[in-house]
């Protein structure tokens, strides 16, 4: 690949960098490694960890801000997938050859707790980027701002599945209804 044409791609890649996301992500992440791994030795853990925030503050703003370019995706459906599937599946491979190379493997254990915790994590981008939270750049707002909306955003996130499950006899209703 020309050097010209790397440059233009790292050059975009941290132009959608979402500072907020990196921060939170690695935050968060690096807690989860540390809570799946409190048995194992501590340099160990350490080195696992510092790897998981280096790496983790560095990408966690590029996937979160290519998350937020996919907010604009049409059709809607295509932007939701690219958020809830396509960057977080890129980031956990990347995640997991990045441990590998530098010779800090994560245990399987801790691996299923981030990808369990990944896939939370990127329903909930979806949710709280479609409402305007945790976005960069003119369509983001402060952090506190973010952090003011969090609990309400926190609770109906948490409480999506419920009523979702509790329309599906609605739905049904008046699918037979116009069948």
């Amino acid at each position: 690949m020309p050097s010209s044409i790397r440059v233009s791609f790292a050059a975009r890649s941290f132009a959608c960098w979402n500072w907020k996301c990196a921060l939170l992500s690695a935050t968060a992440r690096s807690l989860v490694y540390l809570a799946a791994m409190a048995h194992s030795g501590s340099q160990r853990r350490l080195s696992i960890v510092l790897v998981e925030v280096a790496y983790v503050t560095l990408t966690a703003g590029i996937y979160a801000g290519l998350q937020q370019k996919a907010l604009d995706l049409r059709p809607r459906l295509l932007g939701s997938l690219a958020i809830v599937i396509g960057v977080p599946g890129l980031a956990q491979a990347l995640d997991w050859l990045m441990h590998a190379a530098v010779g800090a493997a994560a245990p399987a254990r801790a691996t299923v707790a981030v990808c369990v915790f990944t896939a939370v994590s990127a329903l909930f981008h979806l949710y709280v980027m479609r409402r305007g939270v945790f976005l960069t750049g003119h369509r983001g707002q402060t952090l506190t701002d973010d952090f003011r909306r969090l609990p309400r955003l926190i609770a109906g996130f948490a409480t999506r599945p419920v009523l979702l499950l509790a329309a599906i006899p609605t739905r049904r209703a008046t699918f037979q209804s116009a069948s």
